[in-house]
């Protein structure tokens, strides 16, 4: 067992945590995950209305007794989101750790603080990560080049951002970006987080709720089969690399573009149901971090948590043989 001050702030058996996953983060993956004894988050705006929230907060109780969280995604939307709603929705259901992202949470935080809840914030800077530290979140998950979704428009990798936001702050901080087997769970303890998020790698488990095309692609690609895209529109994302995002990135260099040249093909709606559900690879954009190129199997959420753990006590064990 390896024991960090996330694990015993947050009362999981592992320091590895399963963010907010658009369109993948239900019950159905997330229960899974605490029952390997780590930290998952069911995905709130998966869910179309807070009334669903509520019911798949209930859904997953019915299948884990373990903890899980719910996230929060503040995002600016064509169609206004009721966030105070799902807010409410998360706090009379009970849960007691929420991950917010995206915008400035503040307002989100003193309403959860308020009710007892625990917030982890998502940030892709330390600037921001300070400022949340500011709002009184109890521990800040920070966001690396190399991660699949939003990585921010600074191109600064974990192994720098890491250690600088570690110096920054006094709270836990969980590494995410990059991150897939134990190696890596080590490398992100010396640097001085005390958990690690993946999403990529919880993508390509048994359990996850998508087509089974997405997990053998992810273990078929390697690292260099994901593309950056939205750049030019002050929103850049990781994505897997297909003919959608390739043709979104040549869209999108020409003169005077738009993002209503690219809406049709950047449609999350679109990658949902012609990606996730029905398994046509090439035919929507689907989030993909470069980690999947140390991503060799379809495993259960159980076996993906052990091995992990095991793996890096092992790395620790020998980083302490080599000293004399």
């Amino acid at each position: 067992m390896i024991s960090t001050r996330f694990t015993d702030s947050f009362e999981v058996a592992h320091p590895i945590v399963c963010g907010g996953l658009t369109g993948v983060g239900t019950a159905q993956l997330i229960s899974a995950v605490a029952e390997a004894g780590a930290l998952g988050f069911l995905t709130a705006l998966t869910q179309p209305t807070p009334e669903a929230l509520a019911r798949e907060i209930e859904r997953c109780r019915e299948m884990t007794d373990r903890p899980f969280g719910v996230n929060l995604t503040i995002l600016p939307t064509l169609d206004p989101v009721p966030y105070a709603d799902y807010r409410a929705a998360v706090i009379d259901s009970g849960i007691k750790v929420v991950e917010t992202a995206g915008s400035n949470p503040a307002e989100h935080v003193a309403a959860f603080k308020a009710a007892g809840v625990k917030v982890i914030h998502k940030a892709v800077a330390v600037r921001h990560a300070v400022k949340a530290q500011s709002l009184g979140v109890d521990a800040v998950s920070i966001d690396g080049f190399e991660c699949a979704g939003h990585p921010g428009n600074e191109d600064i990798p974990g192994l720098i951002l890491i250690p600088a936001a570690v110096r920054k702050l006094n709270i836990p901080v969980i590494a995410s970006g990059g991150f897939a087997t134990g190696d890596g769970l080590a490398a992100a303890l010396a640097l001085g987080a005390s958990a690690i998020n993946m999403g990529t790698r919880f993508v390509a488990s048994e359990e996850a709720p998508v087509h089974r095309n997405v997990k053998e692609q992810i273990v078929a690609n390697d690292e260099r089969a994901t593309q950056l895209v939205f750049r030019e529109f002050d929103n850049t994302a990781r994505v897997a690399r297909n003919a959608v995002s390739e043709e979104i990135v040549t869209r999108s260099q020409r003169p005077g573009a738009v993002f209503e040249d690219i809406a049709e093909l950047a449609s999350g709606a679109r990658g949902r149901a012609r990606v996730l559900e029905q398994g046509r690879m090439d035919d929507g954009l689907w989030w993909a971090g470069q980690a999947q190129g140390l991503i060799d199997s379809i495993a259960t959420c159980e076996e993906i948590v052990t091995g992990i753990v095991a793996d890096a006590e092992k790395a620790i064990g020998r980083l302490a043989e080599m000293r004399r």
